[in-house]
């Protein structure tokens, strides 16, 4: 039986980086257009006369923001809880759990709030737009935009692109609000601090800083959702097996995205 030298297995395993780094780059400079392109349809449209569709623009916003706050609500109270919870446990130790406040109001506003909300935006609606681009490129449908005159881009990635940017900073406020009083609840009910004195204290120690970090924050997961998703459902191949593995592939790539950057930005904001 034939096996393979080490000099063979070794060339094969660097042309298969080399082909991985070569797809990479390319993905990575495909989304680069796409942004380029939709920043050029969504200020030059309305000149040659083929605007964003307004309508499109609010169907995407009632479906990535309006739909996703039951489920949004539910998990940043229960992080909001839990940070709660684990703070005042960690902080009974040295007799300090009256400062909890501090810790929940700078891990809700900075950090959990904004994380979660760009994994589960990414989860439900980066994955469905992936999916949906993918199966219209399957039917040839994106064919058939380009005959009809229609430019892709701009018919569906600027509306979808527009309805992240705005709707996940406000979900990101919407969850900040969310689990400080979740966060507020438990601490009433455990050391009987009032909500008034434990929101008193969230105003006195957070600042407009802090908020914008995190809006900050969500407005990148946005773009990277959005892009991410486009990018995989345009690359689909094959048949309905190519369009599941599109929609797998963009849930990872941008939940990935989402924590390296995440993680980035905390780095470089808190120097």
């Amino acid at each position: 039986m034939y096996e393979p030298s080490p000099q063979n297995a070794f060339i094969k395993f660097c042309e298969r980086v080399g082909r991985t780094t070569v797809s990479g780059v390319e993905e990575i400079g495909h989304g680069g257009v796409l942004i380029g392109e939709s920043f050029y349809w969504l200020i030059y449209g309305p000149r040659v006369k083929q605007p964003v569709r307004l309508g499109a623009i609010f169907q995407q916003m009632m479906e990535v923001g309006i739909h996703a706050m039951p489920i949004i609500a539910l998990l940043v109270a229960s992080i909001g809880a839990m940070l709660a919870i684990q703070g005042i446990h960690t902080l009974r130790i040295f007799g300090a759990e009256s400062r909890v406040t501090i810790g929940i109001a700078f891990s809700v506003v900075r950090e959990f709030a904004p994380l979660i909300i760009g994994i589960v935006i990414a989860g439900r609606s980066g994955s469905a737009l992936a999916a949906r681009i993918g199966t219209m490129k399957i039917n040839q449908e994106i064919d058939a935009l380009k005959v009809m005159g229609v430019n892709p881009v701009r018919f569906l990635v600027v509306p979808s692109l527009i309805a992240m940017v705005i709707m996940v900073p406000m979900l990101t406020i919407f969850g900040d609000i969310v689990g400080l009083v979740a966060a507020g609840l438990y601490v009433n009910a455990d050391l009987g601090i009032s909500m008034a004195a434990f929101f008193h204290d969230v105003v006195d120690i957070l600042t407009i800083d802090d908020i914008m970090h995190g809006l900050t924050k969500s407005f990148l997961f946005a773009i990277l959702i959005a892009v991410i998703g486009v990018v995989n459902g345009a690359g689909v191949e094959g048949g309905a097996d190519g369009v599941g593995k599109a929609t797998t592939r963009s849930v990872v790539q941008a939940i990935s995205a989402i924590v390296m950057t995440d993680m980035v930005f905390a780095f470089v904001a808190t120097r």
